[in-house]
């Protein structure tokens, strides 16, 4: 079969390799859709440090059963499925607590395990025990589920900064993690949305597709007095930092109106991983600032529920369906920000 394999920064390669077998406990599926994400494009340049090279990448993965393992209950040949990137092992002490997302046993489809660039790949176990493999809702394309899991890494993000009724939100950075951030903020009751982004190109085709009720080319105006202007100067209630940018970090904190929450969703370059912060602009306001790591198997669950009800549309989000042989392409379209979801279609 046909599979994308990382070895190194710079060397990825579409080649032909033995088919997968299953064994106990695991099941086989092929491949529908895997679409493609910044993380792809990171690795492709630098590498993971969680990586096993030579590995079969991608993990946004969406498929139909093939095979079931011995001694797996509940699924069979046909089941359209759906499967969690980031896999917790479900018995440390984190994960017995309910913190799922900080694992710190975690291991990942397309790091540790193969994945979804390829024609045929296994649900490991370690997928199934944690109850990661989830049946794509009737009527959902794969494309679209495969959408699920950034979409309960996002939804992680927005539970942990309480983004709900009446709220002021801004989403800095437009690119499908923005433009996935400006949908789900609407389904849980925001009352305004405002979108922010360097690039006014990239910006206009996020807004013709999501909406905003406000947008802001930051490389054009200041968009911290921006926000201010924008809500009469008090300040937004949550910002969330889309975009892989410390500037960007240290002008939300600036937008945030009293007792605000600013959530980094965006993680920021190994070699430049610190910014700036008025500590006493975070003390008198009774600022919060939020991390976000990922999503747990009940994330994507709701994710996929979410996309089927269409409470989060995500079907045109995907505005690139490219095959197998074309990978390199679309890890390429995604770092020039030409697209917003890129989906591989094995």
């Amino acid at each position: 079969m046909k599979a994308a394999t990382f070895y190194a920064p710079g060397d990825i390669r579409l080649e032909d390799v033995e088919e997968p077998r299953v064994s106990a406990g695991e099941v086989k599926i092929r491949v529908r859709n895997c679409s493609t994400c910044g993380t792809d494009v990171k690795i492709a340049h630098s590498g993971h440090p969680n990586m096993s090279p030579p590995q079969v990448m991608g993990h946004e993965i969406a498929g139909e059963i093939t095979e079931v393992g011995d001694g797996v209950e509940g699924w069979a040949a046909g089941d359209r499925v759906q499967v969690i990137a980031a896999i917790p092992d479900g018995t440390c002490e984190d994960c017995l607590a309910g913190r799922l997302t900080v694992c710190p046993h975690q291991k990942s489809m397309g790091y540790q395990f193969p994945g979804g660039f390829a024609e045929f790949m296994i649900v490991p176990r370690e997928v199934l025990a944690v109850d990661g493999l989830n049946r794509i809702p009737d009527g959902l394309s794969f494309a679209e589920a495969s959408i699920a899991e950034p979409l309960a890494c996002v939804l992680n993000g927005q539970e942990l900064a309480r983004v709900g009724e009446g709220d002021t939100v801004v989403v800095v950075g437009s690119g499908p993690i923005g433009c996935l951030h400006v949908r789900l903020a609407r389904s849980r009751g925001a009352a305004r949305v405002i979108l922010v982004d360097l690039n006014p190109q990239r910006l206009a085709q996020a807004a013709a597709l999501v909406h905003p009720d406000i947008t802001i080319a930051s490389s054009e105006t200041d968009p911290v007095q921006a926000v201010l202007d924008a809500t009469g100067g008090r300040g937004a209630d949550v910002v969330i930092t889309a975009a892989a940018s410390g500037a960007a970090q240290e002008q939300g904190l600036r937008m945030l109106a009293r007792q605000g929450r600013i959530s980094l969703f965006g993680g920021l370059p190994k070699d430049n991983p610190t910014i700036t912060v008025d500590a006493n602009l975070v003390h008198y306001r009774e600022l919060s600032i939020i991390g976000v790591n990922g999503s747990s198997p009940e994330h994507n669950k709701r994710a996929l529920d979410l996309i089927a009800s269409g409470a989060v549309p995500v079907a045109d989000l995907i505005t690139h369906r490219l095959p197998l042989d074309r990978v390199l392409d679309a890890i390429d379209i995604v770092g020039r920000g030409e697209a917003i979801k890129v989906t591989i279609e094995p």
